[in-house]
């Protein structure tokens, strides 16, 4: 059965979402859920389909994971700031709880500024879009803390003596975590991060981790003289709800972070049944001005503004009652 009072509140946020930005001189862009390419990510897997016509070649397009590949193409050709709430898709999610393979996102871009402007500008957007009764934890002034502090106080790490790849070994398995051979560093300390961080992190306020290190690829600004990239994640009663970048502007890194990234997910899925989508080389090239984005996920966001523990209530149709619902043939 639907619950119409949360569609209700769902229309609301949305409402409230776009008079925050609308006011500050935002334009809303609406961009495609297809793409005949995508920014290579090996950590999200992706989902493809078959473009057919009779007087075309077939073509593989992919569902966009993020609306980021188009509203990049935008900032690069002068739209200013923009915004957009949109569908995306990442395959090989959970079901249920936190995590459903279609979600809505919230994707907004301010050109001149930086990440730290950006977290002044989120916090404005919490405070003016949140419910009445929205809980504390949302509403509270966020805690900022970088990574290299989360990590030394809820797992003792030495972020800075992790750059040796074997102490961070070392201690990832003193904490009783398996790490496979050959495993890469982002991979291990991903293993600390979610199992020592993620569940310590304070639930009566939002949470910021900002100075992510460096050898988590992104197309985020590398620190002048310090291993940590200008990323910031927002966390809300231990949910992940938002993610942050200075955007990349040069050239260079941003084309070798494809020829990188892109060797690494063929590596990954070589002999698998999984899609590796096309990377288009041109996106490279765009002139990206100096901004910074923030991608917000909304289900999420909705979630803790009422209080809930999962998404799945406020979902219309959601993909786990599709998959049981006598219509599967497996």
């Amino acid at each position: 059965m639907f619950n119409f009072t949360y569609q209700r509140k769902r229309s609301l946020l949305y409402r409230n979402i776009r008079a925050f930005f609308d006011s500050r001189g935002y334009m809303e862009v609406f961009t495609p859920t297809l793409s005949d390419s995508l920014i290579p990510e090996p950590t999200i897997r992706n989902f493809s389909t078959l473009f057919i016509n009779s007087f075309m070649t077939e073509r593989e397009l992919y569902l966009i994971p993020s609306p980021e590949i188009f509203m990049k193409r935008m900032l690069s050709e002068g739209s200013g700031p923009i915004y957009q709430i949109s569908q995306c898709f990442r395959n090989a999610e959970q079901l249920g709880n936190i995590h459903n393979p279609e979600f809505t996102m919230l994707e907004y871009y301010t050109v001149g500024f930086d990440e730290k402007d950006s977290i002044l500008l989120t916090e404005e957007l919490l405070q003016e879009v949140s419910f009445g009764d929205a809980p504390p934890a949302v509403t509270a002034k966020p805690v900022v803390m970088s990574i290299e502090e989360a990590v030394k106080e809820y797992s003792n790490l030495d972020l800075i003596r992790a750059q040796d790849y074997g102490y961070l070994r070392e201690h990832a398995e003193k904490r009783g975590l398996y790490v496979p051979d050959g495993e890469a560093w982002d991979d291990t300390f991903n293993r600390i991060f979610i199992n020592d961080v993620e569940p310590s992190l304070p639930n009566t306020c939002p949470v910021i981790l900002t100075d992510y290190p460096e050898q988590i690829d992104c197309l985020a600004l590398k620190q002048e003289g310090r291993p940590y990239r200008a990323r910031w994640e927002m966390y809300i009663d231990g949910t992940e709800i938002a993610n942050c970048y200075a955007e990349e502007t040069d050239k260079e890194r941003t084309r070798s972070y494809f020829t990188k990234e892109y060797s690494r997910l063929e590596e990954e899925r070589k002999g698998t049944n999984e899609v590796v989508p096309a990377a288009d080389p041109s996106f490279a090239e765009i002139d990206m001005p100096e901004s910074s984005g923030v991608a917000i996920g909304l289900d999420r966001l909705l979630m803790v503004e009422l209080g809930l523990k999962e998404i799945t209530p406020l979902l219309s149709f959601p993909l786990s009652d599709m998959l049981s619902n006598g219509n599967n043939t497996n």
